[in-house]
C-alpha cells in the first residue's frame, strides 16, 4: 500500500455521511481556520524558523521544500495528531502529506503572490480539490496509468 493510499481513502469520502463536505477539504479548511487563515499559518511557520519557505510558497518564484519534521515543528504535534485522528491515518502520514502538498496548496491559494485576507480560502480549496485528488491518485497508483 502506497504512502498516500490512506489519505486517498479518507479524501474519497468513505464516511458516506449525507451532505458532508469532502473530508480532505474539511481537514485542510480546518487547518487554515485553526491557524488563523494563511496569515496565521505564515506566522506559525515564521515562529518555527520556516518563514522563508512559507513566503516562497506565497511568492511568484519556486516553492522551497519542507520536511515532514519542519511541518510538525511549525504546526505542532497536537494539530498533526488531530488531523491524523480525523482522517484515520498515522500522524507521520499527515506530516509527510502536508510537507508535500502544503506548498502547492498555499501557492494555489495565493495566485497574485501575496496573501489576500479577503479571499475565500474554503472556496479556493474546493476549487482545487479535483486536481489535488488527481495528483494523489497518480502518485499512489501502481496499477498503471490513471484514466482521464
Amino acid at each position: 500500500m502506497g504512502l498516500f493510499d490512506s489519505i486517498l481513502g479518507a479524501a474519497s469520502g468513505k464516511s458516506g455521511a449525507p451532505g458532508e463536505a469532502n473530508p480532505l477539504i474539511a481537514v485542510l479548511g480546518g487547518l487554515l481556520a485553526q491557524s488563523g487563515g494563511l496569515q496565521g499559518l505564515a506566522s506559525k511557520f515564521a515562529q518555527s524558523g520556516e518563514g522563508n519557505a512559507f513566503q516562497s510558497w506565497v511568492g511568484m518564484g519556486e516553492n522551497q521544500p519542507v520536511s515532514s519534521n519542519q511541518v510538525q515543528n511549525a504546526l505542532g504535534s497536537e494539530q498533526i495528531n488531530a488531523i491524523a485522528t480525523r482522517m484515520g491515518v498515522d500522524p507521520a502520514i499527515v506530516s509527510t502529506f502536508l510537507a508535500e502538498y502544503l506548498p502547492k496548496i498555499v501557492d494555489k491559494l495565493t495566485p497574485a503572490g501575496k496573501i489576500d485576507p479577503a479571499a475565500n480560502h474554503q472556496q479556493g480549496l474546493a476549487a482545487m480539490l479535483p486536481s489535488l485528488l488527481q495528483s494523489l491518485a497518480g502518485q499512489s497508483s501502481t496499477d498503471g496509468p490513471a484514466r482521464a
